[in-house]
C-alpha cells in the first residue's frame, strides 16, 4: 500500500545543496519558482555551509532567509531516514553515487518518499533495482534515476516519439538519437564518478558487464530485445546525412530508453531497437570529426586506468565542487535529432523525426532545470505511475514533458521531410 504524503512538512529536500550541482537546482527553484506554495529545504552534512548558501539565496528571493536546513551524513542511515520521512520527495546531487547514494535510496524506499538523482552510474542503478525496488513498489516510493542530461533528453524524446505515433493510430518501432552541436563544461563531481566507475570497472569483472550489455536494466526475468552493444566506430547515417561517432553516454541512455519500454508494459514494442551515437556532420568534415571523436573514446578508458595518465588526469580536470561559471554555463548549448521508424494506422512503414534542445550547459544549466522540474513533478503532478526504481519517460511521461516544454526546452516532433 502507497504511503499517504500528505502530512510530510516538506515538498521537496535537496540534498547535497551546497555541492556544485545542488547550489544550481535550489537556485533554478527559487529563480523560476519561487517559495510561494513551496515546502522546500536544504539538506547536507555541514550545517556551516547550509548557512552559508541560504545567505546567498537571499540575492534571489529574500525569503530564502527562513529555508529550513538538515544536517544528515551519505553513510548514516538515521539521518536520512529522519530526513526523507519529513518530505515527499528527496531531490539529490550527491555522487559519485555508488559510493554515496546507496543509504539514501534504502530510507525513501522504506518510507515511501519519492526520490530523484542524477546518477548515470549503470553498476548503481542496477544494484538499487536489486536491493530496493521491492521494498519502494511496496512503500509506493517512486526512486527515479537519471534526471539530468542523461538521461532525459534520450528518455523523454523516445517516450515523445511514442506517443506522437500512438496519437496517429500507429506504433513506434526503433528510434536513432544523434547528439550533435554541443557546447558544455565538466565539473568535478562529473569527473569523480566518472573515475569512480572506472575504479570498480577494473575490481569487479561483473560491472564492466553491467555497462556494456544492452539490456542490464531490463527488469529481472525479462527476455532480452534485440539491440546489440553500443556503437564503437564511425558509420555513415543515410537517414541523417551526416557521419556518426560513439556517443560517451549512450552506456546509460541507451539502458535507461530500454528500461522505460519494459515498466511502460512494453508500449514501445517487445521488439522495439533503441541506438544512440554523436552525430559529426556531413561530407569530409564530418567523417573526420566522427574520427576524432572515436579515436578519444577509444583512448578514455585505457587512460583512465592506466596509473601515470590517470594521475595526470586527476591533476588537471576540475574537482568536485568546481564546475563552470554562470557566464560560461549561459553560453552552453545542445541539440539531439531522433528518428523514429515505425507503421502507421493501416501497418505501413512511417518515419518521424524529433528534435531535443537545450539552451543552457547542458550538464549544468540545462541539468538543473531537468532535475529540478522532476523534483516538483513528483511532488505535485498527479501521476499514476506506481512505486518501485524507475525511470524519467515510465514515472513522468507527459506529465515532464510538458513540464521542460514551459521551462523552456524544445521537445518537437515532425513528420518526415
Amino acid at each position: 500500500m502507497s504511503t499517504d504524503l500528505s502530512d510530510r512538512e516538506f515538498d521537496i529536500v535537496c540534498w547535497g545543496a551546497t555541492g556544485f550541482t545542488g547550489g544550481l537546482v535550489v537556485e533554478y527553484l527559487l529563480e523560476h519558482h519561487g517559495l510561494k506554495g513551496l515546502r522546500l529545504a536544504l539538506a547536507g552534512r555541514d550545517r556551516n555551509k547550509l548557512e552559508a548558501l541560504r545567505d546567498r539565496l537571499t540575492a534571489i528571493d529574500v525569503a530564502a532567509a527562513e529555508l529550513p536546513l538538515l544536517v544528515g551524513d551519505s553513510h548514516d542511515r538515521a539521518s536520512l531516514d529522519a530526513i526523507a520521512r519529513r518530505t515527499k520527495v528527496v531531490c539529490t546531487t550527491v555522487g559519485p553515487y555508488a559510493k554515496y547514494g546507496e543509504q539514501l535510496v534504502a530510507a525513501c524506499a522504506t518510507l515511501g518518499t519519492h526520490y530523484c538523482d542524477l546518477t548515470g552510474e549503470v553498476q548503481f542503478i542496477r544494484r538499487m533495482i536489486d536491493r530496493h525496488d521491492e521494498a519502494a513498489r511496496a512503500s509506493g516510493a517512486r526512486i527515479v534515476n537519471c534526471c539530468g542530461f542523461d538521461s532525459i533528453p534520450s528518455d523523454i524524446g523516445t517516450y515523445m516519439l511514442h506517443r506522437a505515433f500512438e496519437q496517429r493510430g500507429g506504433q513506434v518501432q526503433r528510434v536513432r538519437m544523434f547528439v550533435g552541436e554541443t557546447k558544455g563544461g565538466a565539473s568535478g563531481g562529473t569527473i569523480a564518478s566518472g573515475l569512480y566507475i572506472a575504479d570498480e570497472a577494473k575490481r569487479d569483472r561483473s560491472v564492466l558487464r553491467t555497462l556494456v550489455e544492452p539490456y542490464s536494466l531490463y527488469p529481472a526475468g525479462e527476455p532480452p530485445g534485440r539491440d546489440k552493444r553500443d556503437q564503437a566506430g564511425v558509420r555513415k547515417d543515410d537517414d541523417l546525412g551526416m557521419w556518426t561517432a560513439p556517443f560517451v553516454m549512450a552506456a546509460v541512455n541507451a539502458k535507461v530508453v530500454r528500461r522505460s519500454n519494459a515498466l511502460l508494459d512494453f508500449a514501445y514494442g517487445r521488439d522495439f531497437r533503441y541506438e544512440e551515437s554523436t552525430s559529426t556532420g556531413p561530407g569530409l568534415k564530418g567523417l573526420l570529426g566522427a574520427a576524432a571523436v572515436t579515436a578519444v573514446m577509444s583512448a578514455a578508458i585505457p587512460a583512465l586506468s592506466f596509473g601515470p595518465t590517470r594521475k595526470l588526469l586527476e591533476k588537471k580536470l576540475p574537482k568536485p565542487g568546481e564546475g563552470p561559471s554562470r557566464e560560461a554555463r549561459e553560453q552552453g548549448f545542445f541539440v539531439a535529432r531522433l528518428i523514429a521508424d515505425g507503421v502507421d494506422a493501416s501497418g505501413d512503414l512511417m518515419q518521424l523525426r524529433g528534435r531535443v534542445e537545450g539552451v543552457n550547459d547542458p550538464g549544468y544549466g540545462e541539468t538543473a532545470k531537468m532535475l529540478g522540474e522532476s523534483a516538483l513533478a513528483l511532488a505535485f503532478d498527479p501521476l499514476s505511475s506506481p512505486g518501485g526504481v524507475r525511470t524519467p519517460a515510465s514515472t513522468m511521461g507527459d506529465a515532464l514533458l510538458e513540464r521542460l516544454r514551459a521551462a523552456g526546452m524544445t521537445f518537437r516532433v515532425e513528420d518526415r521531410a
